[in-house]
């Protein structure tokens, strides 16, 4: 029977990927099972796709991710000033890298431990020299979620010590680890400071 002379109670009913016509009544239900399978089959296959599609694609993810070693690290969009502060006023610091627009200065603060104390009092001490200073961290709520807390260093001298006085954005939060960062404006320098806690 050609398709033309079909009576109008069956239907029709293709696949554009098997190009199979299939067409049945109520007495050719097999018809129906075979072209449930062919879709199935032709489903099965464009899931497969994008299962091999998504696993490319979460490869490339953790690939990219996997540099990060630090379990309870925490990125500035989910760090709170509170935990910043909690972080910081527990133990000394030291600082493991200062890079001023492009010159590594670590050297200055060698030997050096840093106390935050709780009521803002900055103390930088090497065991011959003392200096102070204040600290504070604060949520300057500004448009850009990575410049959300602020972590504030003033020191009057030396110079050295001067150069740290900063609104720096926190870019990395982990119980021994504070990361920072301050771009400097007018004159298009970056600088990076990073405080460890001491063991």
């Amino acid at each position: 029977m050609s398709t033309q002379q079909q009576p109008q109670d069956r239907n029709h009913l293709s696949t554009s990927n098997s190009k199979i016509t299939v067409f049945y009544t109520k007495k050719r239900f097999g018809a129906v099972i075979l072209l449930l399978t062919n879709c199935f089959l032709t489903i099965k296959n464009q899931t497969m796709k994008k299962k091999l599609i998504f696993a490319v694609c979460a490869g490339a993810f953790l690939f990219t991710t996997a540099c990060s070693s630090d379990d309870d690290s925490s990125s500035p969009s989910n760090t709170t000033a509170e935990e910043v502060v909690n972080t910081v006023t527990s133990g000394t610091w030291r600082i493991t890298s200062y890079i001023d627009s492009g010159n590594n200065e670590t050297a200055d603060f060698t030997g050096y431990n840093f106390t935050f104390g709780s009521t803002s009092l900055l103390t930088a001490t090497n065991g011959t020299n003392t200096y102070e200073g204040t600290w504070s961290v604060t949520d300057d709520n500004d448009d850009s979620p990575s410049d959300d807390i602020d972590f504030n260093i003033i020191f009057s001298a030396p110079t050295a010590f001067a150069d740290l006085s900063d609104d720096w954005d926190v870019v990395e939060r982990t119980s021994t680890k504070i990361r920072l960062v301050d771009d400097s404006g007018g004159n298009g320098g970056t600088d990076y400071l990073t405080f460890e806690k001491n063991p």
